[in-house]
């Protein structure tokens, strides 16, 4: 398993529209496995695969406390269950240290491919209805900020920049400490 890196706002890889699976191999289980890692790696609770530039339709997601559940949606459909949208707070692993409102519908119904290439139909409501949709967005092209007025992705874009130099300053920071030697 391998963590790999996650494109950051406004990348504009993030735009491209994710293709089908087409078969369940060992490849996808694979980027499947490597997903997961990144994704607890970045202290995430979901990740779609146009997120680590792989351009298919798998999202991963863990809702759980212990972060022991991992959930893996291939080919997944969302039909809203409900008219009525509700508020609530979302933040991405590619708009790092951004949070904000986006309206959604609060009950949905999944339809996908789980890891074994199994059918999972299931109706969602609460985070994961939240979390199923925010992914969702990201197959096809479209970022949670999508959502906001322009001053605010204004402003998510250059946070997202400042974020993202304080990071590769404390990697080139890092990088310089003598390694410690055992004697």
């Amino acid at each position: 398993m391998a963590v790999l890196p996650i494109l950051s706002y406004p990348d504009p890889r993030l735009r491209t529209i994710a293709a089908p699976v087409k078969e369940v191999d060992a490849e996808i289980k694979t980027l499947i496995s490597d997903m997961i890692e990144t994704m607890y790696a970045a202290d995430g609770i979901g990740l779609a695969a146009s997120q680590v530039d792989r351009h298919i339709q798998l999202i991963v997601m863990d809702l759980s406390e212990n972060r022991d559940t991992p959930m893996v949606f291939i080919n997944p459909k969302v039909t809203p269950l409900v008219e009525e949208k509700q508020p609530y707070e979302e933040g991405c692993l590619s708009v790092p240290d951004v949070y904000d409102k986006v309206e959604r519908p609060s009950k949905v119904r999944i339809e996908a491919l789980d890891a074994d290439g199994e059918p999972i139909d299931e109706i969602a409501e609460g985070l994961l209805a939240v979390c199923i949709q925010h992914e969702m967005d990201h197959l096809n092209g479209v970022i949670f900020v999508d959502y906001l007025s322009r001053l605010k992705q204004t402003r998510a874009r250059d946070k997202v920049k400042k974020v993202l130099k304080i990071r590769e300053k404390q990697s080139q920071q890092a990088a310089k400490q003598p390694e410690a030697t055992n004697v």
